[in-house]
């Protein structure tokens, strides 16, 4: 890759770097220029380019914009850049993006749906010894039933988290 070497003052660096502090910098704003002179295309391994990291995108927001994305990134425990990046992912692929707390949450849910269905099993193992030895089978069948209805809440819970995440991304919010 190609690298440009250019001289200039103490006076003159001093300026550029001040003004390209808010642009990301000496190296991030130079790149910016010369791509602005190329369409707007960027260079073929700027970090714009880089297949790794997907690409990264300048957004200019009016400053009540910008104040409302901070504030929402908050809530959510992400960043702004995060959080419009979660924006993103909805509109673009559909896919959810879980703040940690919600992400939490969800775990938890998943955590008790695993041991609801162990237990289902203990129970099942159990209704195989029942039957095999030739006793009653209405304990089992009980415990069938309160483990039915709970493992029902359960993905209801699931559910309601992943429904509750979709919907704060729809643009209709």
């Amino acid at each position: 890759m190609p690298t440009f070497s250019v001289r200039v003052s103490e006076r003159q660096a001093a300026h550029f770097d001040a003004a390209a502090a808010a642009k990301g910098g000496r190296s991030a704003r130079l790149r910016q220029l010369i791509e602005a002179e190329g369409c707007g295309a960027p260079a073929a391994g700027s970090s714009s380019a880089d297949p790794r990291n997907g690409g990264r995108f300048l957004v200019r927001l009016r400053a009540g914009d910008a104040e409302a994305v901070r504030r929402e990134a908050q809530e959510m425990c992400l960043s702004p850049s995060g959080w419009i990046a979660a924006l993103v992912a909805r509109r673009v692929a559909g896919r959810p993006r879980l703040p940690p707390r919600q992400a939490a949450a969800l775990l938890g849910v998943a955590a008790e749906v695993h041991r609801i269905g162990v237990n289902a099993n203990q129970i099942a193992r159990a209704l195989n010894t029942a039957v095999a030895g030739g006793r009653g089978l209405e304990l089992e069948v009980a415990a069938i039933e309160a483990f039915r209805r709970e493992l029902r809440a359960g993905l209801v819970g699931l559910h309601a988290a992943f429904e509750g995440n979709l919907a704060y991304w729809d643009a209709e919010r």
